[in-house]
């Protein structure tokens, strides 16, 4: 890979330590993947933040960082394993607690925005169609590609902190035209319209198609399915890119007449929900995975509010801190709080739920592949409708 006489000094150590770790970390990629040079992004979106994911070898890493370093684009972090104000609330260990606040601090020494959130693009970070970005958590990734136009490659979490401290990125996969055409196309012939159906269509998509782009048809879903469907897809399977006919920026160059065709009906549907079940039981109901929007929030409380009564055990809902903090302006999180608790910077997959929980209900697809993995539950996947019915 090119390297530009200031992108060689940089890699000589002539900028300082972390300067030359993170070039030494994106010349290692651009020789791994082919790339001919290095492009500059607009922004950067940081996984590796909860403490239950990296531990203290990742406390150790950015803490490192954060002696010398201070970043060159616009960057925001990751969700982290707590509510950073109300952790107490999530009955989370003092200890654990402690050395969250560590990896936090040392991030904000940075100059990164800990808002802690895997939806950046609802808090500003928002790119426009055809921008170089270097992002690392699976569903902003596949928002940013598929909804947004916007070009990351499915980064981790050093590879992105090393494109913000740099302002680059190598030159490869999704950061090139030829590299986005869809692959596959998705016939869906069925009705596709609570959260869960979503979730389970998704699911059913990643799992069968693995890597491939998929191209779907009749299919029409507001934004924040858009956002769930991508993620469901990037948890089941390989997807960081998808077109919707009609409804996503790229769909009219993406797709060529020879491409396989896959048709997703009713049966399909069914069968991703079961295979996402795994418990009839629950102990706690989270949605937000990815984090609520405000309609998804305001969605929630209707249900509640419809339901009319308070529930056996713990209501989750996770959202951004940009977003609560809109909430309690306009009073709908002091309602929400009689039925559940609005919980920022954080998500059920990356917080140690298991030390109080064993069985968890969701709506969201994502959430129902990893919790059974990462967090070592059982798990009642459905609509939050049908959930809290049966919560009493």
């Amino acid at each position: 890979m090119y390297l530009s006489k200031e992108e060689e000094r940089i890699l000589n150590g002539e900028e300082g330590y972390a300067r030359q770790k993170s070039m030494e970390i994106l010349a290692s990629l651009g020789d791994i993947y082919g790339a001919d040079k290095l492009i500059p992004v607009t922004s950067c979106q940081i996984a590796g933040a909860s403490y239950k994911t990296i531990g203290d070898a990742g406390l150790f890493f950015v803490s490192e960082f954060a002696k010398t370093s201070k970043i060159r684009v616009k960057a925001t972090l990751n969700p982290i394993g707590m509510d950073s104000i109300g952790w107490q609330r999530m009955k989370i260990k003092k200890e654990f607690a402690e050395k969250q606040l560590e990896i936090l601090d040392a991030y904000l020494k940075m100059g990164i925005d800990c808002s802690c959130t895997c939806t950046p693009y609802l808090i500003g970070n928002r790119p426009d169609c055809g921008e170089h970005i270097a992002w690392s958590e699976s569903s902003a990734i596949s928002f940013a590609n598929s909804v947004l136009g916007a070009k990351t490659n499915r980064e981790g979490g050093p590879s992105s902190l090393a494109s913000s401290i740099i302002g680059k990125t190598p030159n490869y996969g999704f950061h090139l035209e030829r590299n986005r055409k869809a692959g596959i196309i998705i016939d869906v012939k069925t009705e596709i319209k609570k959260f869960s159906d979503v979730g389970a269509l998704g699911n059913y998509v990643g799992t069968i198609i693995g890597n491939k782009i998929p191209y779907f048809k009749n299919l029409s879903l507001d934004s924040d399915k858009l956002k769930s469907l991508g993620a469901s897809m990037a948890a089941s399977g390989s997807v960081a890119l998808y077109h919707v006919e009609g409804l996503t920026p790229e769909s009219n160059k993406a797709i060529d007449d020879d491409l396989e065709k896959i048709e997703v009906g009713k049966e399909e549907i069914e069968e991703s929900k079961c295979k996402l079940n795994s418990s009839d039981d629950m102990e706690l109901i989270c949605i937000g995975c990815p984090h609520c929007s405000v309609g998804e929030v305001k969605e929630a409380l209707n249900i509640f509010k419809k339901e009319g009564r308070t529930f056996k055990g713990d209501i989750w809902i996770c959202t951004s801190r940009y977003v609560k903090n809109e909430l309690e302006r306009t009073g709908v999180a002091q309602e929400l709080e009689k039925y559940a608790k609005l919980l920022a910077d954080t998500c059920m997959v990356v917080a140690p739920i298991e030390d109080n929980y064993s069985r968890t209900a969701t709506n969201s697809g994502k959430a129902a592949v990893y919790l059974p993995s990462l967090c070592k539950q059982k798990v009642r996947f459905g609509d939050l409708e049908s959930l809290i019915k049966d919560f009493n």
